[in-house]
C-alpha cells in the first residue's frame, strides 16, 4: 500500500511539474471557420478522432468515380487548406484521377517548438484513420496513399511504424530526420515502413531536411519500392515551384497504379 502511495505522488508532482500539452482545439475552430468561409474547392466535413472533431476538406475527382484516394496532411501549425503544397495538391490531384481529403492535423500554440509538438504525436494516428475510413466507406476508394508534409511527414511515419494502416503508399515532403524522442524519431520509423515510398524535398530545403536525406535512405534500404527526388532551386514549401509538385507526385502516384492493375 505504501509503494501504491508513493507511487501516485510521483506521478502527481510529475504531472504537476509538466503540462501535457494536446491540440489547441480552440485554434483548431479558429483556423476551421477560416478556411470554411474562403473555400472555393471542394467541401468541409468534420470528422471525429475518438475524442473530438476535426475539420476535413473533401474534393472529388473531377471526372467523377475513383478508386483513387488521397489522404493530405500539412505541417505544424497550420490548416487543411494551407496555400503552400497542401491547397495545390489536394486540388491538382482531383483533375488526375484521384479523390482527396485534406485533414486538420493537432495544432499547437504559435511559438511552439517541434519538441513540444512531439506531446501531440498520440493524437495523430486516429485522425488519419478517420481520413482513410472516410475514403473508403463513403468513396467507394479502393487505394489509398498518405502524402504528408513536414512535420505531419513525420507524423504520418510514426503511425505508419507503429499501426500499419491498410494504405498502399505514403509520399513524403520536406521531411526532416526527426528528433531523439521516440515518436519523432523518423529515422528509426522509416526502418519499420515496407511500402511504396517518395521522399520528396528542395535542394534549397531546410538544412534539417537536406542534410538527413542520405540518413533516410539508409533507413529505407530495405525497402526497394523507396524512391528519394531532389527538386533543383525548390525550398521547403515549393514556393514558385507548385507544378513542379504536382508533377512528381502526380508522375509517382501514375506508376503506382499500374503496379496495381
Amino acid at each position: 500500500m505504501r509503494k501504491q502511495i508513493v507511487g501516485c505522488l510521483l506521478s502527481v508532482s510529475i504531472l504537476m511539474g509538466h503540462e501535457v500539452l494536446a491540440s489547441d482545439l480552440e485554434k483548431e475552430k479558429r483556423w476551421a471557420d477560416q478556411v470554411v468561409d474562403a473555400l472555393m474547392d471542394g467541401e468541409e466535413h468534420y470528422l471525429n478522432d475518438g475524442k473530438s472533431d476535426f475539420l476535413s476538406l473533401v474534393t472529388e475527382n473531377a471526372e467523377g468515380d475513383t478508386p483513387y484516394g488521397a489522404v493530405v496532411m500539412h505541417g505544424s501549425g497550420v490548416h487543411p487548406n494551407w496555400s503552400t503544397i497542401v491547397q495545390p495538391l489536394r486540388v491538382g490531384l482531383t483533375e488526375q484521377g484521384w479523390h482527396t481529403i485534406s485533414i486538420q492535423m493537432p495544432v499547437l500554440a504559435n511559438d511552439a517548438t517541434h519538441d513540444e509538438y512531439t506531446e501531440v504525436f498520440p493524437e495523430v494516428p486516429a485522425r488519419i484513420d478517420a481520413a482513410i475510413k472516410y475514403l473508403k466507406e463513403e468513396m467507394d476508394v479502393k487505394r489509398v496513399v498518405l502524402i504528408a508534409h513536414s512535420l505531419g511527414s513525420s507524423m504520418t511515419a510514426y503511425h505508419l511504424s507503429l499501426n500499419k494502416p491498410e494504405v498502399d503508399g505514403f509520399v513524403a515532403i520536406g521531411m526532416g530526420g526527426g528528433g531523439s524522442a521516440p515518436e519523432r524519431n523518423t529515422l528509426e520509423h522509416l526502418k519499420k515502413i515496407d511500402m511504396p515510398m517518395l521522399d520528396l524535398f528542395g535542394s534549397d530545403d531546410l538544412e534539417s531536411v537536406t542534410k538527413s536525406s542520405l540518413a533516410r535512405k539508409e533507413s529505407q534500404s530495405h525497402n526497394a519500392a523507396y524512391e528519394q527526388v531532389v527538386e533543383e532551386g525548390a525550398d521547403h514549401f515549393f514556393d514558385g515551384e507548385e507544378d513542379a509538385l504536382l508533377n512528381h507526385v502526380t508522375n509517382w502516384l501514375t506508376k503506382q497504379k499500374t503496379s496495381w492493375q
